[in-house]
Parts: structure tokens; sequence; C-alpha cells
């Protein structure tokens, strides 16, 4: 889709401001909290900054620019209906999408078409960073075409979750070269706290699957740890202190605990039915992401193939959790429990 008349017909005025506008593009569970925070700190730090927004649902969109003016009356910003808008409104562009197809047809439809159409000098300083969690050769592929339009691109995945991105206190794991890691750091500092060059184009994505390998397995173990325990009578509280503070200890355990009731004083997913975390369809994404991975570089993934498959039962046989945070995998093996049942991981290709 091609940026509408009215957008063009202000395009002069437009490309004037880019140096001081950022653009983000895809306002889900975590993009909506990073653009938040992006925003906000840019304008308490520059108050004539712009900000433009741009999401596939124009309600989304809507409804963020309403509540951010709202708490920042004066704020500068504005919606964009596709993503060529939103290239032609700022020099900086941020992505963060659902996956490889969302990526490709972001980029390859509307970014990389658009900076090859701007002034070279335009082109020339123009970022694009990448949140998303895909595939490493499409996102090598898209930072490469980024770079033959004359603009610059790192890959930069996040780890910390909905939680992190609300609190802005996320890890950026970041792919691309020095000058455009340089360039990313100020805006990722206003997202997270932990930003690190992970090396070329790709090497963050390559991180970033690598940490939600072991995240996916963790889930698993901890849930069916949890339930264990629960048979045979512990307060999930006391167990989970106990785990805490023991060699079983880690983040599915002290964060994101799937039983209710077994981190007093916290909140994650499982105290609002599981709701408002990482979806059990993009942890399954991830997991396939890493045993394909592990395919091409010839690695054993016995661990994180049956984590996958597990994953994928979950979603299959209660597909309500689907879009629930992935630590309910722990109500899918509380269900099977109470039926008597155990898990058999089915070994058919997912």
């Amino acid at each position: 889709m091609r940026p509408s008349h009215r957008w063009l017909s202000q395009s002069l005025n437009r490309l004037a401001m880019r140096p001081k506008s950022t653009s983000f593009i895809g306002l889900g569970r975590m993009g909506h909290e990073m653009a938040y925070n992006l925003f906000s700190k840019q304008h308490a730090q520059s108050s004539d900054s712009h900000f433009v927004v741009c999401d596939a649902a124009p309600e989304v969109s809507q409804s963020f620019c309403q509540n951010f003016t709202k708490q920042f009356p004066g704020a500068q910003i504005s919606i964009a209906a596709t993503p060529e808008e939103a290239t032609l409104a700022s020099q900086t562009v941020i992505t963060m999408l659902p996956s490889s197809p969302q990526v490709r047809t972001v980029y390859n439809e509307g970014i990389i078409p658009t900076i090859q159409s701007l002034p070279e000098e335009f082109a020339r300083s123009m970022l694009c960073i990448d949140s998303t969690t895909l595939d490493v050769e499409v996102a090598r592929t898209v930072a490469q075409n980024v770079a033959q339009a004359g603009a610059q691109m790192v890959d930069a995945p996040v780890s910390g979750g909905v939680t992190g991105a609300k609190a802005g206190t996320l890890a950026f794991l970041v792919g691309g070269t020095e000058s455009a890691f340089k360039l990313s750091y100020p805006f990722l500092s206003f997202m997270g706290q932990k930003i690190i060059h992970c090396g070329p184009s790709g090497a963050g994505l390559g991180a970033k699957i690598c940490n939600n390998l072991i995240l996916g397995v963790q889930q698993i173990v901890v849930g069916e740890a949890m339930l264990l325990g629960d048979k045979l009578g512990l307060d999930p509280a006391v167990l989970a202190s106990v785990v805490g503070s023991s060699t079983g200890n880690c983040w599915s355990v002290s964060t994101n605990n799937p039983v209710p009731n077994s981190l007093p004083g916290k909140s994650p997913p499982c105290e609002r039915d599981y709701e408002g975390g990482f979806a059990t369809s993009l942890m399954l994404k991830d997991m396939g992401l890493a045993t394909n991975l592990s395919s091409l570089a010839g690695t054993p993934l016995p661990l994180g193939e049956a984590a996958e498959r597990i994953y994928n039962q979950v979603i299959q046989e209660q597909p309500v959790l689907a879009k629930k945070d992935f630590s309910s995998v722990y109500q899918y093996l509380k269900k099977l429990s109470e039926q008597g049942k155990k898990v058999r991981v089915r070994y058919e290709t997912v």
C-alpha cells in the first residue's frame, strides 16, 4: 500500500521533521509497553520530539495515541496508516512484529521501497531497529536489503517479557554493525536496562533463540515440579521459596511461577488467569525457531524438541491456552493429572 495523498501532500514538512521523529510499528503486548516507555522518556528529554505509531489494527493506534496524549498533554504524536507513511515520517523506525512473515511484508513491501524513494542524504541517516523474534536468515536478508537501500539496521530482540517491557527493564540482544549499534543504543536505553552487542546481523536473534530455548524447557519442568509438590501436600509458596533459594532457582520459579499464591507480593500472569504475559503460541514459535536452527547447525536438541511437541499439544488439546501466558502449560499438566493421564509426547512432525 502506498502512502496516502494526505501524507504525500505534507511530505516536505515531514522530511524536515524526520530527525526529531521516531516511528514505532507494531503495538502488541510488548510493542505497546516499549513504545510508551520510549516516547515518554524522549518527550521528557525533548518536548519538540515527534512520535508516530502504526499498527495493523487502526483502533489500536488510536487508543495508544489517546492514552498517551491524556498522560502527556501537548505531546506531538500521530498515526501512520501504513509502514510507508511511518518511514516517510521518521528518521528512526522501530518494529515489533509477530514473526518472520510480518517482518518480510512490512520491510520488503513497505519500509525498504520507501527508503529507496528518499533522497540519498535522508536514506543514509535512517536507522531501522527490529525487535521481532524471527528466523535468523530472514533477519539477515532483510538487514542486507536495508543496507543496499542506503540505511542502517540492527536486529534487537528482547528478554524480560511484558513485565520487563512495562518496567523499562528489558535486555536487548543486538546484532548489526558497530556503527548501527551505537546509533541504536540511545533508543534502546529508553526501553531497557541492558543492551548487549552480540555481533553482526542475526547475532542478536541467535542469542535470543538460545535463551528462549532454555526458558521454554524450564517453564515446563517448573510446572511439573510445582504440580508434584501440590500432590505431595506442599504449600506452593513454601515450595517456591525453597526452590527459589536452592539450585533449582530460575526465572520461571521466582518471577513467572505458574501457581497462584506461590509468590506473595508479586503478580505473575497466573494471578490474572494467565493473561498479560508471553503467549503460549509465541513460545511454540520460538521453540520451532530453535529446532530449525539446530537442524541447520547439526546440534542435538532432545529437550527442545520434546518441549516444542508439548507446547504444540497444549494448543491442540486446550486451544484457549494459545493466547494465555506460556506458564499456563501448568494448567495443561494439571488437567492431565486430574484425568489420571500422563503426558505422552507424540513424535510426529510438528
